[in-house]
């Protein structure tokens, strides 16, 4: 295996490890404190948006056709999981198991719930940033990687955002007068963190490029 393919493999090792990770934790909420602002989201929706940093970093490297395998990945291993989890949680525990029955369904039970939510946002968003990606990319003549970066992540993100917390507030496990709070919340962090995490593209395809014969263009 060369060094370019066990980087792809570890992006998509990575990329799955926090769709897995965002759906197991979202039931907890957060006060992220900034001297401008004060952010109140799900734990998972914290490290969610290096996901798309990933996929225009495969689209960039690699081509489309690796970031929608490596996207298309995640979902089959999401719909694993839920079937490990649902089995799990139908078995019953011992009288002297520290966790009961009870707290693991309330903290396990709506997961198959947020994962077919998370599948269908997720999905659906991020084909979308790799066709903007790349049709950006098209039209600036390959120039401009900061642009394409944020403004295909921050629609492909908006469209997320509105599906997966709408999905959850239908189906009762997120309160419907919170709703635009975490709709604006979620997104305005998501947002941000894109802004700020441009540098980790530059870095991620300059990686790329000493440990590997790619030659990308960092306009």
């Amino acid at each position: 295996m060369s060094n370019s393919e066990k980087i792809y493999t570890g992006l998509c090792i990575f990329f799955v490890s926090l769709i897995v990770l965002g759906n197991m934790v979202y039931q907890k909420f957060v006060s992220l404190q900034f001297p401008f602002y004060k952010f109140e989201l799900s734990v998972g929706a914290i490290l969610y948006p290096l996901t798309f940093l990933i996929t225009d970093l495969i689209v960039e490297c690699y081509g489309k056709e690796k970031a929608q395998f490596c996207v298309k990945l995640a979902v089959c291993i999401n719909i694993l999981v839920v079937m490990i989890i649902t089995f799990m949680d139908y078995l019953p525990a011992t009288t002297w198991s520290k966790i009961n029955d009870e707290m693991f369904h309330n903290v396990f039970g709506y997961y198959g719930v947020a994962v077919i939510g998370s599948i269908i946002a997720c999905y659906i968003s991020q084909i979308i940033d790799v066709r903007l990606y790349l049709f950006i990319s098209k039209i600036t003549n390959g120039q401009y990687l900061w642009l394409r970066n944020i403004v295909s992540t921050s629609i492909s993100l908006f469209i997320d955002t509105i599906v997966v917390i709408v999905f959850m507030t239908t189906f009762n496990i997120f309160p419907v007068e919170q709703m635009w709070m975490l709709i604006a919340n979620s997104y305005s962090w998501k947002l941000f963190f894109t802004i700020c995490g441009v540098p980790l593209l530059y870095i991620g395809i300059l990686t790329i490029k000493h440990f590997s014969d790619f030659k990308p263009s960092l306009s």
